[in-house]
């Protein structure tokens, strides 16, 4: 099997550069006119699987909305990940695991390995119990050709505390992590499996220099569309990376539910506006 950073490559290349976020709100459960218990959340996952699946480029479960159901919400999220995948989609689960030793590695043999019933393309993951912490996800994601997008420049307003933070060596956090990512993706091509979450509403700081985006790797940018973020913000933000931007947005195609024509239109109306960046 081919790398995920070039496979991602590949599906932004025929299928556009929009990430659908599979997030089964309760407000979006009843907005569909069902209850917020497993059924509805059944009905909810499989038929946004259904209409967008077939599509999209990449679906992003994210598995709190199942988790919160206990193992029935888990048997749920298993089958979004299998037949998004069987529709030629790929999967990116938004878990932001985040430990060390034992347990990162427990983690990513349950998202990374492919004997594991929730294996999936790529997952999210936190760096902020140093970036070492994060070694036993990447030679997971190395030995199954999967990928990680590591929590970077994130946009709610409580992440700068952190990622703009200096070090005692006089880095700032966020510069941190991307130069770990900019080695991570040395010499892949034509696109590393390593990738960066930068929020599509981010500024870039007045007081310093510019945050380096251009790393060798894919960028998650949530917040695309209900959320505020434009085609603008990801070529302001981006510049000539943007062409390694996968722009997320969920509420903006599942609030048009339970209308699955009307969804898939969407996907493919905004993926012809992302076109423009390259």
């Amino acid at each position: 099997m081919s790398t995920f950073g070039t496979r991602l490559h590949d599906a932004m290349a025929a299928r556009g550069r929009l990430c659908v976020g599979i997030d089964p709100h309760a407000s979006l459960l009843r907005g569909w006119g069902l209850d917020d218990d497993v059924a509805g959340l059944e009905r909810f996952a499989l038929s946004v699987v259904e209409s967008v699946a077939p599509v999209a480029s990449v679906v992003k479960p994210q598995s709190a909305f199942y988790e919160r159901f206990g193992s029935r919400g888990i048997a749920v999220l298993e089958r979004v990940v299998s037949e998004s995948r069987a529709a030629g989609a790929l999967v990116l689960l938004d878990v932001k695991r985040g430990d060390i030793g034992s347990t990162s590695q427990a983690y990513a043999d349950a998202y990374l390995d492919p004997t594991s019933p929730l294996a999936v393309d790529a997952i999210t993951v936190s760096p902020y119990l140093g970036l070492g912490s994060l070694d036993p996800f990447v030679d997971t994601a190395r030995r199954h050709d999967a990928g990680l997008f590591v929590l970077a420049l994130t946009s709610n307003p409580e992440g700068p505390e952190v990622q703009h933070a200096v070090g005692a060596d006089g880095v700032r956090v966020a510069d941190r992590v991307l130069d770990h990512l900019r080695a991570l993706n040395a010499d892949a091509g034509p696109l590393g499996s390593f990738g960066a979450v930068v929020g599509a509403t981010i500024a870039q700081p007045e007081d310093g220099p510019a945050f380096d985006l251009a790393f060798g790797g894919p960028v998650l940018a949530p917040g695309f569309g209900a959320q505020g973020g434009t085609v603008d913000d990801l070529r302001r933000i981006f510049g000539a990376s943007a062409s390694h931007v996968l722009a997320s947005s969920s509420r903006e195609v599942l609030a048009l539910g339970p209308d699955l024509p009307a969804m898939r239109d969407a996907v493919r109306a905004t993926n012809d506006e992302l076109a423009v960046l390259g």
